[in-house]
């Protein structure tokens, strides 16, 4: 069954709305269009499908209520409009879905949520006692206090954190675009919408350009990222114009809107996508090919075919594992330190000893603490 059939099918479904999406070009929001999103995701609910909306648009909401025309520059200020306007989209979400008969949860969350096992945990077990209350789940990063350190960055990443924490069936990223194109429509008219990416290839990655709308975060790249980890955890992804009536009616009954990203078959356990979307990335580790084979076999990573290391980080951290063409392999928690880790990479398991005191372990990364991402 193909991507778009196995929409059709989704009963969990993670809808994400950007900023451009939800606010006119002013800055002020677009009241026609929120109405018009959360009366199709009731219908959608009404249908049988569990709903979560990711949602941008707080600060753009700030800046609507206090009448000013751009974002502060300082971080606290940031916060501070963030927090009014938290306020200002809740209380229209909750309006809005209450005139068509459903419920809402507010769910801020930061990236501690999903570094700790526990919290990442605790906040799947919240979220799915919200779906099985047969509420939304309202979710948007924690921006009123979360800084740089603790943030997971955009909200594209966000909901697809959110996809794999509840074994989401589709995540649908609406944008001021209609996908992925050849090139940026803007500069060149000829460039064409790529209907379907089965891989996110070094050369799809080059389509992506820049940052987005000046009022919003992310940009297509950051919607990639995002593919990449829906597909990785089993997760149909979409992304299309939200500002097409009735796109996502159309989207799950399967017609060809947007770009679709297929899922790979396996969904992963719980701790597996912890291991892989929740803990912080500390470095990279560059393999050459028969590594890259060994790994889709099944086996830890040796440092023998380890080629290259980036990044200064302690063992028991989580680093990137990439083939020589800078694609994504893997991720793992790495049993050493990058100090000892430098000494070893090239080498075989029996020389260990005479490079590194105590060195324990033979695996780099045990295949148990590897998540593949191809």
């Amino acid at each position: 069954m193909d991507a778009r059939q196995r929409l059709k099918e989704a009963r969990r479904v993670v809808v994400k709305v950007g900023t451009s999406t939800l606010a006119h070009e002013t800055g002020m929001l677009n009241l026609y269009r929120i109405d018009h999103l959360l009366r199709e995701l009731a219908d959608l609910m009404n249908e049988g499908r569990e709903i979560i909306l990711v949602s941008s648009g707080a600060i753009a909401a700030g800046l609507s209520k206090l009448g000013l025309a751009k974002k502060p520059d300082s971080i606290p200020e940031k916060q501070a409009v963030a927090a009014i306007g938290q306020g200002v989209l809740m209380h229209i979400y909750e309006k809005f879905f209450a005139e068509y008969g459903k419920t809402i949860g507010q769910v801020l969350l930061t990236k501690e949520n999903a570094v700790r096992h526990h919290q990442y945990r605790h906040s799947r077990d919240a979220l799915l006692a919200l779906l099985a209350m047969g509420a939304v789940p309202v979710i948007n990063e924690n921006d009123a206090v979360a800084v740089d350190e603790i943030k997971i960055g955009d909200n594209d990443n966000l909901s697809a954190m959110v996809a794999t924490l509840v074994d989401a069936d589709a995540l649908i990223i609406l944008s001021d675009i209609e996908g992925l194109y050849t090139a940026n429509p803007a500069t060149h008219p000829e460039a064409e919408l790529i209907h379907e990416i089965p891989e996110i290839t070094p050369e799809v990655i080059e389509m992506a350009g820049g940052a987005g709308s000046s009022l919003g975060t992310g940009g297509m790249a950051t919607k990639l990222q995002a593919a990449q980890v829906a597909m990785s955890a089993g997760v149909n992804m979409v992304i299309a114009s939200g500002s097409e009536e009735g796109v996502l009616r159309r989207i799950l009954q399967g017609e060809a809107v947007g770009s679709v990203f297929p899922a790979r078959e396996s969904h992963l356990r719980v701790r597996k996508s912890w291991l892989a979307f929740g803990k912080r990335l500390q470095g990279d580790l560059v393999v050459d090919a028969g590594c890259v084979k060994a790994l889709e076999g099944g086996s830890s990573l040796l440092a023998a075919g380890i080629k290259e290391l980036d990044g200064d980080f302690e063992a028991g951290s989580t680093v990137r594992v990439l083939a020589e063409d800078n694609r994504e392999i893997a991720r793992g928690i790495v049993n050493y330190k990058s100090e000892d880790l430098r000494k070893l990479i090239g080498h075989r398991t029996e020389e260990f000893e005479h490079l590194v005191a105590g060195a324990a372990y033979e695996e780099v990364i045990h295949r148990d603490n590897l998540v593949l991402m191809v």
